[in-house]
């Protein structure tokens, strides 16, 4: 692992250059223990693919004691075997035609049926490899080789809140209307971001995500929107 500095007041942790469950977990691992070690002057961490942003105050440490920090706590974090394996999230999913605008396209071009497409997309447990583009935007995969998909070539302007979506071999769900090229194949009811209530996500990095089919009167009555 790689330390380099990241700004006046960050340092970013490189985990090698492949996207893994492994490496996921190792920096859920870190992020916890980091949190127990050096908590007290950061003032936030941000996980993404193989690497871990540490951003600290520096009103009250530098560069080289949080370095060593960063060392002492992966030490101990190492002989602990930090146990933070991220929680289990289900997520309701309305994969009907009126909801899903690219699943027939993707079914058909990937040499499936629309429910084979849905059954696949809902057997998987996904992991949380990051979270951005937008807040509550969470990069989830491995999708099923099977029903991997590219970017759409035109994005569209305007995605509809909780759109579940796939592009190549990750799947997520849209937190908010915005623009996007993914391929999307239903609606969650779900709010992926609310920053009036705490916490702001139902999932964070390190979690795993598992989708549940619903039928369109359970996803209307859950808040969901056509």
């Amino acid at each position: 692992m790689k330390i380099q500095v990241a700004g006046e007041n960050a340092l970013i942790l490189y985990f090698g250059d492949a996207v893994s469950d492994d490496v996921s977990q190792s920096i859920q691992d870190v992020a916890s223990g980091l949190s127990r070690y050096v908590g007290s002057v950061l003032i936030d961490m941000v996980p993404s693919y193989a690497s871990l942003m540490v951003i600290f105050n520096p009103l009250l440490t530098d560069h080289l004691k949080v370095r060593q920090l960063i060392r002492e706590a992966l030490k101990n974090t190492s002989q602990e075997q930090a146990d933070a394996q991220g929680s289990v999230i289900t997520l309701p999913a309305y994969y009907g035609l009126d909801a899903a605008p690219d699943l027939e396209n993707l079914a058909e071009n990937a040499g499936l049926s629309c429910q084979q497409v849905i059954d696949i997309h809902t057997a998987m447990e996904y992991r949380v490899y990051a979270i951005g583009f937008a807040p509550g935007f969470a990069y989830l995969g491995e999708v099923d080789a099977r029903i991997a998909a590219p970017r759409l070539a035109t994005p569209r302007k305007k995605v509809p809140k909780g759109a579940v979506a796939i592009a190549d071999r990750q799947t997520a769900v849209y937190p908010a209307v915005s623009p996007g090229g993914w391929n999307l194949i239903g609606l969650c009811p779900v709010d992926m971001f609310n920053p009036n209530v705490k916490p702001t996500m139902p999932v964070q990095v390190g979690d795993r995500v598992q989708f549940k089919s619903i039928e369109r009167e359970e996803f209307l009555s859950l808040g969901g929107a056509l």
